[in-house]
């Protein structure tokens, strides 16, 4: 399997990995999270199916960055939906997990690219992966908020939730 096999497949897993997550939510702001970062996922494989195939590169601007803000507003405004979101603890995880993996493998790529046009859509691709990781690092960090949680003034460094 070559590079921009092995890219595709993962882009199509992580797709499928975000669709469940979406199914397995009943929060309509997390479906809308999880459906925007599996289109993102299906954008990304059409652009590396685009680079292998030698097609006109023409990658759209991903949205998901500015719908997870919101989403974070209203989460932080809904207490109550904390427990809900607990129960996907391990699959934020894993998720985060892929995005890191997404980034590497997209900035070694770049590494290896020499068409300068090619270099930019690899590294956007890999600042998209960038932002969702940090979208599903805000989600698992929220979730795990409680927990947490300490009161004492010599620990007032830590960030507040």
């Amino acid at each position: 399997m070559n590079i921009f096999d092995f890219a595709m497949k993962m882009e199509l897993d992580g797709k499928a990995y975000y669709e469940k997550l979406a199914a397995e939510t009943s929060n309509s702001g997390l479906n809308s999270i999880f459906t925007s970062l599996a289109a993102d996922e299906q954008k990304h494989y059409e652009i590396i199916l685009a680079i292998k195939t030698g097609t006109k590169l023409i990658m759209a601007d991903s949205t998901v960055l500015e719908k997870a803000k919101n989403l974070f507003e209203e989460l932080m405004a809904d207490k109550s939906i904390s427990g809900t979101l607990k129960k996907s603890l391990d699959g934020y995880q894993h998720a985060r997990k892929l995005e890191a993996d997404s980034v590497k493998l997209y900035e070694d790529m770049a590494k290896k690219e020499d068409n300068p046009e090619t270099l930019q859509i690899l590294l956007r691709i890999a600042n998209e992966e960038k932002k969702h990781f940090n979208i599903l690092d805000n989600l698992y960090d929220y979730v795990l908020a409680p927990q947490n949680f300490l009161a004492w003034g010599e620990f007032s460094n830590l960030k507040e939730f």
